[in-house]
């Protein structure tokens, strides 16, 4: 992997941090728990109001049930796709530029020495997290200013399903200033049909029935159709590199436990 540049230390774990908060829970995360806890308390680009959360939810992590809580995120994450961890899914869907933009995803990761370990997208969160902790701050501000409309999205849809993963995307946007970014979903995430529940997975399932061509003209153009709306969703955010916030002036780095 390459070597971070002209970004705190601190920093670069937090970014660690999160992404093993959105990971599969096991034994092996429990026990990281109290170093989890030090490197939050640390963070002090962070503000103080999420840090005590996820200081609070790393210590429900690490005291809760394991497989109650293996079962939560199995819930949460591998029913549907509104809360999916794969950032393109919420860009793309199934369309073809979501493979293109893997490809370019893979080059950039290439390009900077980051080996990506075979049985993860590289477009799965916290993979993602852990290639920008590789990074330099401009690089770090970057992308999160590139996904900063996803992030608000899947924080506003799991804190929706009152999800502690919703603190995830939460922090991150805290670290370019951006958490006011959220609410412009609520609303709408408000309205949003469940796609979690047994009724809508059932009706997903006989709806994705494999086609491999268009049977009439009509079905031709309802696919046109479909792929220019796609595309003009896509094009509706504009890109926007932000920097990181800088870490407040302070003398102690402890916050209240």
């Amino acid at each position: 992997m390459s070597e971070p540049t002209a970004m705190s230390e601190q920093t670069l774990l937090s970014l660690r941090v999160l992404a093993r908060l959105l990971d599969y829970p096991t034994a092996e995360l429990q026990d990281a728990a109290p170093e989890m806890i030090e490197i939050i308390v640390a963070e002090r680009r962070l503000p103080a109001a999420q840090r005590r959360a996820l200081i609070d939810w790393c210590q429900r992590t690490q005291h809760a049930n394991l497989l109650d809580i293996q079962a939560e995120y199995v819930g949460l994450f591998d029913r549907g796709k509104a809360t999916a961890l794969l950032l393109f899914e919420h860009v793309h869907g199934e369309s073809r530029d979501r493979g293109q933009a893997m490809v370019d995803l893979l080059a950039e990761y290439e390009a900077a020495g980051f080996v990506l370990d075979a049985r993860e997208l590289p477009d799965y969160l916290p993979v993602f997290l852990e290639y920008l902790s590789t990074q330099s701050e401009a690089q770090v501000g970057r992308w999160l200013g590139e996904i900063r409309h996803i992030l608000a999205l899947l924080a506003a849809r799991l804190e929706e399903r009152e999800a502690d993963h919703a603190l995830v995307p939460t922090a991150l946007l805290g670290l370019i200033g951006a958490e006011e970014d959220i609410q412009a979903h609520r609303p709408k995430v408000k309205e949003e049909e469940p796609d979690h529940t047994a009724e809508a997975l059932d009706a997903v399932w006989e709806e994705e029935a494999v086609r491999f061509s268009a049977e009439s003209d009509e079905d031709c153009a309802l696919q046109s159709a479909e792929g220019r709306r796609r595309a003009e969703r896509k094009n509706e955010v504009a890109s926007q590199t932000v920097r990181i916030m800088p870490a407040p002036n302070a003398t102690s780095a402890a916050i209240e436990r």
